[in-house]
């Protein structure tokens, strides 16, 4: 196991393959940090995800193309997003039941009709997909060249997101106001703020942020979908989202500590055959708890997080 690190060639094949599973868990906590920011837990990733991955794969399938695919995914994910803000915000039900009942949804509602849109050999049918991408100079350079920057498109679109929303959270009025109503909803309110509109917002968009990483399951690393795809790695964006003390920068970079943990123990099963495989599938979950056990009680969340807010009559 220990071996792959004195080679260059075997130590850049892990870190590419840390990144490309890293990635999902990325979209998705990005996703979070938005809708937390603003004042609502999404525990509804996981379903999200899970939309997204069927969206794209029905949109790469209807058009041949994965541009197709992409538009449609986030159209899904940012469709369930809309479904937890009437939930979560118009109905003020709990926001925890919430996400769990949307995970539910997405869960039944797109085994259901993968089997009815790609039959019961869905599994097996190829959709169009995104290749790896060189940038040039950069790609020939040792070990960080072929794990960094040889990889596919949607991997380069995180790193401009994750950018993107750090200046729009941290130095921009609209990120002010989405703070605002994470922090203070009521305050947020009577400043003219449109706590209610700006919550709707940042789950839609938390949607399709979460939906991304669906799509780079099924686009640039499957290039199928089968159900139960997402396999929890909404739930661990949420611990990301923790770790990462709700900053983008940081939540991503906690995602790729996961994506590490999660190519390690593919190796590890390779590596120790003779040990059960399921041992080593649990790396990841553990790797999250022990992170969050870690950091507990250091962390300060958004103050209103979780809590509904009903605006006062006037």
């Amino acid at each position: 196991m220990i071996e792959f690190l004195q080679d260059p060639a075997m130590l850049a094949a892990f870190l590419a393959a840390s990144v490309r599973l890293a990635v999902p868990i990325a979209f998705a906590a990005l996703g979070g940090v938005i809708a937390e920011r603003s004042g609502v837990y999404n525990v509804g990733l996981e379903g999200m995800m899970l939309s997204g991955a069927f969206g794209a794969a029905v949109g790469a399938y209807a058009t041949g193309s994965p541009i197709g695919g992409l538009f449609v995914g986030v159209i899904s994910g940012m469709l369930a997003g809309f479904i937890l803000a009437i939930l979560a915000v118009s109905f003020r039900v709990n926001q925890l039941v919430a996400g769990i009942a949307v995970n539910l949804v997405c869960a039944g509602l797109t085994a259901f009709l993968a089997r009815a849109v790609f039959g019961l050999s869905g599994a097996h049918m190829s959709v169009p997909g995104f290749g790896p991408v060189n940038l040039p100079g950069l790609s020939n350079l040792p070990v960080v060249g072929p794990a960094f920057f040889n990889q596919d498109p949607l991997v380069y679109l995180l790193v401009v997101l994750m950018l993107g929303v750090t200046f729009v959270l941290f130095r921009t009025q609209a990120g002010l106001n989405l703070r605002a109503t994470g922090e203070n909803p009521r305050a947020a309110d009577s400043a003219g703020v449109g706590v209610f509109h700006v919550r709707y917002l940042a789950l839609m968009v938390s949607g399709g942020f979460a939906a991304l990483g669906g799509c780079h399951l099924v686009l640039s690393q499957v290039y199928v979908f089968t159900e139960q795809m997402s396999a929890g790695k909404g739930f661990i964006a949420l611990a990301a989202i923790i770790l990462g003390r709700w900053h983008p920068v940081w939540a991503v970079a906690a995602a790729l500590f996961f994506g590490v943990c999660d190519a390690a123990q593919l190796r590890l099963q390779f590596s120790i055959p003779d040990i059960p495989y399921q041992i080593f599938q649990i790396l990841p979950f553990a790797a999250a708890i022990v992170a969050l056990v870690w950091i507990v009680g250091s962390v300060n969340q958004p103050e209103a997080a979780g809590k509904p807010y009903e605006r006062e009559q006037r």
